[in-house]
């Protein structure tokens, strides 16, 4: 008998019976993968938007403070914001993508402006979150060759500021010292914490080649400790789709206590597995090669 259909029986057996625990996490994830994405798309346009404004306007780096982006539609578009240096910041420059993130299709506004309400608080969270990380040392740590990145969001009534490590140097991902930042309606900070308790650099082959298999790494995978989360993070997510692109990779396993999660990084989507269901795969597995 051929070894894949005998893991694929095991592999269906062992979801079945842990179907209705796997059930319980599905709400939990869904919001997982969709915030997520939302954390992915304000990068992009931060990305590409950063390198239009450069390009368009050098005029103006002088008088550049920060940007950020936000979904300002429901048309699936997304804003990034270029704000000035004046002790009332204001608007230099609106840049509009749609969900390809395309520079040439990419709407620009060159004209100043105030911020608008939504604006005032996006940005008023994001300068709160920016002195918090200055303040308390303790918490937030800084490393060699890494930048923080700093991503507002204000949606469904929750404003929150997301902290993540961008790498410095070429052909390496940072999973890891990551931070979320809470907020009340007055903008007052409600929360903070660090969502992975170590950091996790991941090198990657400049090479890699979708046509040359030896270049391609199937799979890669990092832990979660309990305190750090059950399932993989929102922060995980966009950083995944984000860079799995350059690094060539195909899924991204997280392994926690109790689950683990695979991460599609073709297709952009999310499985779990119950860590008893994964255990006994590899157990079978591990028969079968020894056979």
């Amino acid at each position: 008998m051929k070894p894949v259909p005998v893991l694929f029986i095991l592999l269906l057996s062992v979801l079945t019976a842990s179907a209705q625990d796997l059930k319980n996490t599905e709400q939990i994830t869904s919001n997982i993968v969709k915030e997520g994405k939302q954390l992915y798309s304000s990068e992009m346009a931060s990305w590409y938007g950063t390198d239009i404004f450069l390009e368009k306007f050098p005029a103006q780096r002088q008088n550049l403070s920060g940007y950020f982006s936000y979904p300002n539609n429901d048309n699936g578009l997304i804003s990034c914001v270029f704000f000035s240096k004046d002790k009332t910041p204001e608007v230099l420059a609106t840049i509009t993508f749609d969900n390809t993130f395309n520079v040439h299709t990419a709407q620009i506004d060159s004209v100043k402006r105030p911020f608008n309400a939504y604006e005032k608080d996006i940005y008023t969270i994001r300068s709160i979150a920016k002195e918090e990380i200055q303040r308390d040392t303790a918490l937030f740590r800084g490393y060699r060759n890494i930048r923080l990145n700093l991503i507002p969001m204000i949606s469904n009534g929750e404003r929150k500021v997301y902290v993540l490590s961008g790498p410095e140097v070429s052909n390496v991902v940072i999973f890891g010292n990551d931070y979320l930042l809470t907020f009340d309606r007055r903008n007052r900070i409600t929360g903070k914490k660090r969502l992975h308790n170590n950091i996790i650099p991941v090198d990657y082959s400049s090479k890699a080649n979708k046509n040359d298999s030896s270049n391609i790494t199937l799979a890669t995978l990092h832990s979660h400790a309990p305190e750090t989360s059950d399932f993989i993070t929102a922060t995980d997510i966009c950083t995944l789709m984000l860079y799995a692109p350059y690094a060539k990779w195909k899924q991204h396993i997280v392994v926690s206590k109790n689950y683990i999660s695979i991460w599609d990084c073709e297709t952009n989507r999310l499985g779990i597995l119950t860590k008893e269901a994964w255990d006994k795969i590899q157990r079978h597995q591990g028969t079968e090669h020894s056979e």
